[in-house]
């Protein structure tokens, strides 16, 4: 295929190189002018989309996908894909896809798990919103860039799916490093909470695949001072989005709210900007019963 792809960051250039390793032919554009090993660099975002068969962007919001769809689809082929992978929120979502049909266009909402560690060894997981014949010319460049792609629903059922998720992982990590810090205090060996913890009721994703505790379970951002795999403004980004899709649906999440709520003292309030999102552990241990 000839793909135009936008949006050539952390997570973007790593699925396009692995798009042009696979024989793919790959316009990139990106408003830093990086450049990415296979992937030909365009002045400008119509120019990465002119004759595409399909258009992947990764994005940092809901506001810049609306703007680059502005740009890019009077520029795409009638039949062609436009398949965002950016973590937006779902209204945008949808009213890009409305813009693509009504353009005559194919669309896909398709945000990502698996950081940049997965964008690289091409091991993404995909989850995607939008019609059956969309998401089956999407299908094959899932493949590549990811492990897997589940089909979740018609546009914006993606950005549900992504939303809902981020907003389980953000409380869960919370409560893990929370135990930590409580367990620390009750004179408790940490290898001793991991070894109990993962094997019993209270095993979780952040405690058995990415404990913020160093020196315990797999290797996580945590034996490495908590430098990002997944920041932590990036998961304030996410709680966001959550909290305003449950307005836009009535919907009580309190422990997602408190979740965001802490998260915004963490990143913005104290030392948590640039830090990993398990560097909330750090955080409970220096902080008494208030």
């Amino acid at each position: 295929m000839q793909i135009g792809f936008i949006g050539l960051g952390n997570m973007g250039a790593p699925m396009a190189a692995n798009l042009a390793k696979a024989g793919h032919q790959i316009l990139g554009f990106d408003t830093t002018g990086v450049t990415v090993e296979g992937v030909t660099q365009v002045e400008t975002a119509s120019d990465a989309v002119a004759g595409a068969d399909a258009v992947i962007t990764m994005l940092p919001n809901g506001a810049i996908l609306r703007a680059v769809a502005d740009q890019v689809i009077p520029a795409m082929s009638k039949g062609a894909v436009l398949i965002d992978c950016s973590t937006v929120d779902v209204d945008s979502a949808r009213a890009v896809a409305d813009q693509a049909m009504g353009a005559g266009l194919l669309s896909v909402d398709a945000p990502v798990s698996g950081g940049i560690g997965g964008a690289a060894a091409g091991t993404l997981t995909f989850m995607a919103g939008g019609s059956e014949a969309a998401f089956a010319k999407a299908a094959p460049l899932f493949e590549i860039m990811g492990q897997k792609a589940v089909h979740c629903g018609e546009a914006g059922a993606g950005q549900a799916a992504k939303i809902c998720n981020n907003m389980i992982l953000g409380v869960t990590m919370i409560a893990t490093c929370e135990a930590f810090a409580l367990a620390d205090k009750l004179g408790l060996d940490r290898q001793k909470m991991f070894d109990v913890v993962s094997t019993s009721s209270g095993y979780s994703w952040t405690m058995n695949a990415y404990c913020p505790a160093p020196g315990v379970g797999p290797q996580s951002p945590a034996d490495n001072d908590y430098t990002p795999g997944f920041a932590a403004e990036l998961m304030l980004k996410d709680l966001r989005l959550s909290q305003q899709a449950a307005d836009s649906a009535d919907a009580d999440t309190p422990m997602g709210q408190v979740a965001t709520s802490l998260y915004e003292q963490f990143v913005e309030n104290e030392d948590g900007l640039g830090r990993d999102f398990s560097a909330m552990l750090p955080r409970f241990e220096k902080r008494g019963r208030e």
